[in-house]
């Protein structure tokens, strides 16, 4: 029997939302990247992670292309652009106050290296303006629901209120794939707890539930101050635990931390 070709990977995780890094794999085109990510992704079948990043080295940092785990492709995750940057830190042991560019399909993001503790990253990214901010109602599961609909790189949308997991699985997931979204969205429900204070779940396209979401954070935050005057300094706690987004001179500054879990061969016949 002719031995497997294998892939190599290294899992990391930002707050439980966790991603596969591979290098680039140069000519490789995107039906096959995304065969990968579905095969790589899959937590019973595969090694596991809501999405699978090639990483190709920069001087500046790195560029990226990211997957989700149903093998559709993703503008940009400010989780897996940390999580990236977690691991160029690791293996160029770049000290604190050391700053990289990760590029995406959203562009580059600037990240500063603010604190290590282990093989745990902590990270404050620069996502760049919130676009196209706007305030919907649609009607979805016999409802009229009020949201903020906006993007963040990629396109997210946000109910204000109660944030259970009924909601989650029912409304959200249904927002996710709603034909008012053509490209679908990510879904976060964000209850406002005090004005520097936002709990979110979050439904993300092409995954599902996550315990965090960066960009999911950020628009949480934007939506909190948009539609309810919340603080433009916000913590956003998930279940996975708590980002921290600013939103200065129009831009969005996210604050957190990613870990290098290990690394593992994807085997492929």
């Amino acid at each position: 029997m002719p031995a497997p070709t294998s892939l190599p990977l290294v899992k990391v995780h930002a707050l439980g939302n966790d991603f596969l890094l591979t290098p680039s794999e140069p000519g490789r085109g995107a039906d096959h990247r995304a065969h990968i990510a579905r095969l790589a992704c899959d937590r019973h079948r595969g090694i596991g992670a809501d999405g699978l990043m090639y990483v190709e080295d920069t001087a500046a940092g790195a560029d990226t292309f990211l997957f989700n785990a149903d093998g559709g492709e993703a503008e940009v995750s400010g989780n897996g652009v940390r999580c990236a940057a977690a691991w160029l830190a690791d293996a160029r042991a770049l000290p604190i106050g050391s700053s990289l560019v990760i590029g995406s399909r959203a562009g580059p993001k600037s990240l500063e290296l603010l604190a290590v503790e282990g093989r745990r990253y902590t990270f404050r990214a620069d996502m760049g303006p919130p676009a196209d901010v706007r305030r919907e109602s649609l009607e979805i599961l016999g409802q009229q629901v009020e949201l903020v609909v906006l993007r963040v790189g990629n396109p997210q949308c946000v109910v204000l209120g109660p944030a259970t997991e009924e909601r989650l699985h029912g409304l959200a997931a249904a927002l996710s794939t709603h034909p008012f979204f053509p490209d679908g969205t990510n879904v976060e429900l964000a209850t406002i707890e005090s004005p520097g204070r936002v709990r979110i779940l979050i439904w993300e396209r092409g995954v599902g539930p996550t315990e965090a979401s960066g960009t999911g954070a950020c628009a949480a935050a934007v939506a909190a101050i948009v539609a309810a005057g919340a603080s433009h300094r916000i913590d956003v706690v998930s279940p996975g635990g708590t980002q921290h987004v600013a939103w200065e001179a129009d831009t969005l500054f996210l604050t957190g931390w990613a870990e290098i879990v290990g690394v593992a061969e994807l085997w492929m016949d």
